[in-house]
């Protein structure tokens, strides 16, 4: 098994996806992952606790999954894989989400978790370049650079600085490290887990992960109104299935860095999900900042395929 692909060289084992392929597969990622913070909207003004809505969300989410592979008779993988899938479902899922849940609860408002995360690309990027050969360029670091602005735009005017206290901050950045971390030790590890095998062991571990949690602060009993219930199965189809499941394959075709520089696009995309469901109107700074952060994301593409050209 080789550690380290050549650089700008995607899994060739997983298979690169083409152009037409990636660009749908890029928009419909943008548009799932960002429905996640939808869902946690809808189960917030539910009255659902938070940490009773993940550890719900995995809990069926690993049960669909399984029921899947025994339908299927797909080949549940040996312990190898568990160890190092269940590590990055531990980092990417459940320590993503869990920090920055308890940033939120802690105080930091969502505007500035926003662009803490927006951090990831370049966490990413630098990560990248070491343990994977994928080498940004200055046009990649450039469009980085105009990609967070774009996010800046998009969340200043949620940045309010609520009291929260000085560690708090520290939470959003933790989930940052962990997104950044199992996003390239996906890429690190070349595992023989398809996308099913991949998913459902990530699904399982992060299920126990949060139910864990959840009863040490006893509040794993399940939802009792269909409102928190409609949150937790739009999370599960539409971040989970769709983000998520998205965000492996992108990442498996063209890289981590390519991946996480999508992610810039989830705050403007987040703002018109928001406009389209809660009515909360756009504002002329969210529409600048969206075309910013896009036109960031298209210089760090561009720049990227260039590199692989070797031009």
């Amino acid at each position: 098994m080789s550690e380290t692909p050549a650089p700008h060289e995607p899994d060739a084992s997983r298979g690169r996806l083409g152009p037409i392929a990636v660009a749908v597969a890029a928009v419909a990622l943008i548009v799932t992952w960002s429905s996640g913070f939808v869902g946690a909207e809808l189960a917030a003004r539910a009255g659902g606790e938070p940490v009773t809505v993940l550890a719900w969300r995995f809990v069926v989410l690993a049960a669909l999954l399984a029921v899947v592979m025994l339908v299927l008779r797909r080949r549940w993988p040996g312990r190898r894989s568990w160890l190092r899938q269940g590590t990055i479902g531990l980092l990417s899922q459940a320590g993503y989400l869990l920090l920055v849940f308890e940033g939120v609860r802690a105080g930091v408002d969502g505007g500035t978790s926003s662009l803490i995360a927006a951090l990831q690309p370049m966490l990413v990027a630098t990560i990248a370049g070491r343990v994977l050969g994928e080498r940004a360029t200055r046009w990649m670091w450039c469009g980085m650079v105009v990609g967070l602005v774009g996010v800046a735009l998009v969340v200043s005017g949620a940045l309010g600085g609520a009291g929260a206290p000085l560690w708090a901050y520290a939470l959003p950045f933790g989930a940052v490290l962990c997104l950044g971390t199992g996003t390239v030790l996906q890429r690190r590890w070349h595992l023989d887990d398809d996308l099913l095998q991949t998913i459902t062991i990530q699904a399982v571990v992060a299920a126990v992960a949060f139910m864990a949690v959840a009863l040490l602060r006893g509040q794993a009993a399940p939802p009792t109104t269909p409102e928190v219930w409609f949150a937790i199965l739009w999370l599960v189809l539409l971040a989970s299935l769709g983000g998520y499941v998205l965000y492996i394959t992108v990442t498996r075709s063209h890289g981590a860095t390519f991946v996480s520089t999508l992610l810039y696009l989830t705050p403007p995309t987040t703002m018109l999900w928001v406009w389209l469901i809660f009515d909360v109107p756009v504002t002329p700074l969210g529409l600048a900042g969206l075309a910013v952060a896009a036109a960031g994301v298209a210089i760090v593409l561009v720049a990227q395929r260039r590199a692989a050209r070797g031009d």
